[in-house]
């Protein structure tokens, strides 16, 4: 607690007077007046490479078994088939969620779209990851397939497009990297503060911090309501054979 009020004595001071005493040219700031060392980050151990997990991460997925997951749909067992260290959608047995609920997070996920190509834009290795169960990051095949922008792979879906395509061939496993900040909402079920997130897809920034307009809808408008601080992560079966491997969490 000492640490922590000496750090606020320090912050507060320099916010204080800096503006005062920049204005007395005569008087210049020490290097020191703008420096603090307390609270000190605590220390994670990285993965050897990118895509491992840190030492603080939640391993939800490591390639063996579906464990953490169940039925989006009744809470059941997650039947979705598991073979050489990856999961992949058993269509029509419905989407899966996490047992454990999350917020503000940061999310690491591995995916691939089936090798054999079929269909084109919306029809051709769809899925999504849908954050909360309310707001999608779509999975989609959209290496050489059109569809409409905001609902291509890595857009927050029907809200924002992807800033680039950064898509790898059908097959080919994609990485996304998402930072998601979850929305607060006051006593009255009034949003305060929208959901916010990032996504870098395969190393490439695509969505910078973009403000959720609200859950993602297919038809109409988004429209915030009120719901708990943390909740599962749903994948989505949308009755293609899209993969998903190492997939780990940090909470923020």
């Amino acid at each position: 607690m000492k640490i922590q009020l000496s750090t606020l004595t320090v912050l507060l001071t320099f916010v204080l007077t800096a503006p005062l005493l920049a204005q007395q040219k005569d008087i210049k700031l020490p290097p020191e007046a703008t420096e603090f060392w307390e609270p000190i980050p605590r220390k994670v151990e990285a993965g050897a490479q990118n895509h491992l997990a840190p030492s603080d991460a939640i391993i939800l997925f490591d390639g063996q078994n579906l464990d953490h997951f169940v039925s989006a749909r009744d809470g059941g067992e997650a039947k979705w088939t598991v073979e050489n260290g990856a999961m992949t959608v058993l269509p029509r047995t419905g989407d899966i969620k996490t047992k454990e609920a999350f917020g503000d997070m940061q999310l690491h996920i591995e995916w691939a779209s089936p090798t054999v190509v079929k269909g084109e834009g919306q029809g051709r290795g769809n899925s999504g990851v849908i954050i909360m169960g309310l707001y999608e990051i779509q999975v989609l095949d959209s290496y050489e397939s059109r569809t409409y922008s905001n609902g291509q792979a890595a857009s927050v879906y029907k809200q924002y497009p992807p800033l680039v395509n950064a898509m790898r061939e059908p097959g080919e496993w994609n990485t996304y990297d998402i930072f998601f900040t979850a929305p607060r909402f006051n006593n009255d079920g009034m949003v305060i503060t929208p959901a916010k997130v990032t996504v870098v897809h395969n190393g490439v920034l695509v969505q910078n911090s973009v403000e959720l307009k609200g859950p993602t809808e297919y038809i109409g408008i988004p429209n915030y309501k009120a719901h708990a601080a943390e909740l599962p992560f749903v994948l989505q079966d949308h009755g293609d054979l899209v993969s998903f491997r190492n997939i780990w969490v940090r909470k923020l």
